[in-house]
């Protein structure tokens, strides 16, 4: 990832995505001009919300970018090329991320973040309380098979960041051992039939689409069930502390 670096030293970045939103808000907070939109929505930021507001938010179009004149712009893949076009041919250099995958893929976007903010010390001092974090949290003894259940019945697959968290943590990807894929559905009878040591529920009490989750005949059959926030799923860097603590919780609380 490589982009040209500002003449200035007061380098000026905005983030338009809440993974690396996270990061920069660790690594590089007087550095970061703007936040993602979804950074100030309790539902979808990977940051408190109360710490996101402390810088405005965008939704990633070009006319709230320009107007906020950045030295850098860190992107997903997913950015649409109109925009990244449109970006780059108003001088505005575009850095794009990709979906973290293992520990070790985080680990290594956090320092291509922190070479691009000139924040190395801080990137590393990141990278120490993620291995920290780890460290304090492996899990002894035999894995627990653990469902991760998320909104609307879908489980993680196979080479996603929380399947590695639960291996490191004590755990084992039960919906694998089902012959499970990723956003594979799994309904409440399924469950019931065959249920898992560990249900971990990734959803909302209140919503709708995720009342299987949260369904009073899971308790009354005696299937132990723990929540686990949606925020703890996809985003690396420091979310890995967090998930890798509520995971630790979760499993010295079962003993």
């Amino acid at each position: 990832m490589e982009v040209p670096q500002p003449e200035t030293e007061e380098l000026r970045i905005v983030s338009l995505n809440p993974c690396s939103d996270a990061i920069l808000a660790e690594i590089a907070p007087d550095k970061l001009a703007a936040v993602s939109h979804y950074s100030h929505d309790p539902a979808a930021s990977s940051l408190d919300v109360r710490e996101a507001r402390r810088w405005p938010a965008t939704a990633g179009t070009v006319e709230e970018i320009a107007a906020l004149d950045p030295d850098l712009v860190v992107a997903t893949t997913f950015l649409p090329p109109a925009t990244a076009q449109a970006l780059e041919r108003l001088g505005y250099p575009v850095a794009r991320i990709g979906i973290t995958a293992t520990v070790e893929e985080s680990i290594a976007q956090i320092r291509e973040l922190a070479a691009l903010a000139d924040a190395k010390d801080a990137g590393e001092a990141l990278v120490a309380e993620i291995e920290d974090a780890l460290a304090a949290a492996e899990g002894a003894g035999d894995p627990i098979p653990a469902l991760v259940w998320q909104a609307g019945g879908i489980v993680p697959g196979e080479g996603t960041l929380i399947v590695d968290l639960l291996r490191r943590t004590g755990f084992a990807h039960a919906a694998a051992a089902r012959g499970l894929g990723q956003a594979d559905r799994l309904g409440l009878e399924a469950v019931l039939a065959d249920p898992p040591a560990l249900i971990l529920a990734a959803g909302s009490p209140t919503a709708e689409e995720d009342r299987a989750l949260f369904h009073p005949v899971i308790d009354s059959a005696g299937i132990e069930q723990r929540r686990l926030a949606s925020n703890l799923l996809y985003c690396g860097g420091p979310t890995i502390i967090r998930a890798a603590e509520r995971l630790r919780a979760i499993r010295e609380g079962i003993g």
